[in-house]
């Protein structure tokens, strides 16, 4: 059945609750990259539950779950994430309880043949004290759902993507991943068999599982806090990104950056295939 308009941009959820600990925040860093020098003091205290810390990312893994575009109708075999975007309100913590409000922000028709694009928002905050913590903003390529619009409307022209400069970059990170890098990150909530399974791999087009998409914009994030932060993930307030290939576990990523102010333009390449994995990156750089 075509998306219904009026119907998707109602849905909503209000105070789901969602918890974690210490021992999420240190996987996620691993599963990210973090601490392949065990004696590298500033990796370490993301890993370490002395002077731990959190990498910002860490927010698009504690309330896994809570949105789910299924819902909506769509052809969920023809799902791709698009971008992911998110906002830093206070710096994470390394633990809390959480409560988690979810909404339709935008529903695009791109027309008959040619897809849709379904905006949601997840607005967490610290259950404790109501505190605005993030907001995660995620965009998902319903590829087989386009041309409802006649019927139902949208919500008119998407959003253009973030240009990044026309200059050479002034900063590039190298950051290997490795062969087994999904079988970690998948334990933070991401089960999904394409990450782990050779047969469903192939199946799906690729001659091996493919890393998490989010775990590559882990990474992104992780090169950016090492590059120009000096490990001081408080820094980051803002850090959207645009997929725009897979990576393959154990490849090289190079990210790239581009420095204008408080503003970090990035991207991220397969250096193995000269593929550009991450596109459009925006990270905001702020005083704690």
């Amino acid at each position: 059945m075509p998306i219904d308009f009026a119907a998707a941009m109602a849905a909503h959820d209000d105070d789901l609750a969602y918890a974690y600990d210490d021992a999420k925040t240190m996987l996620y860093a691993l599963s990210v990259g973090m601490a392949r020098d065990p004696l590298d003091a500033k990796e370490l205290s993301f890993v370490y539950e002395k002077n731990l810390v959190a990498l910002p990312t860490l927010a698009t893994v504690i309330a896994s779950g809570a949105r789910d575009v299924r819902t909506l109708g769509v052809n969920y075999a023809l799902i791709l994430h698009g971008e992911q975007k998110l906002t830093l309100h206070r710096p994470l913590p390394v633990s809390a309880s959480l409560l988690v409000n979810t909404r339709t922000k935008g529903v695009y028709d791109k027309g008959v043949g040619k897809g849709a694009i379904i905006v949601s928002e997840i607005a967490i905050r610290l259950a404790e004290t109501e505190e605005p913590l993030c907001t995660l903003e995620t965009t998902h390529f319903a590829r087989g759902d386009g041309g409802f619009s006649a019927t139902s409307g949208d919500s008119g022209t998407a959003p253009a993507p973030h240009p990044l400069p026309d200059r050479a970059p002034d900063h590039r990170c190298v950051m290997p991943t490795t062969p087994v890098q999904p079988l970690f990150y998948r334990l933070l909530g991401d089960r999904n068999i394409l990450h782990a399974d050779p047969n469903a791999a192939r199946a799906a087009g690729f001659d091996r599982p493919i890393l998490h998409g989010l775990c590559t914009y882990g990474i992104c994030c992780h090169a950016i806090v090492k590059t120009l932060c000096d490990y001081r993930p408080e820094l980051i307030r803002q850090f959207d990104v645009r997929f725009s290939a897979p990576v393959f576990p154990g490849e090289t990523l190079v990210v790239e950056m581009w420095r204008d102010g408080d503003t970090v333009s990035f991207r991220a390449l397969a250096e193995e295939r000269g593929v550009v994995v991450i596109n459009n990156g925006r990270c905001v750089i702020g005083q704690p």
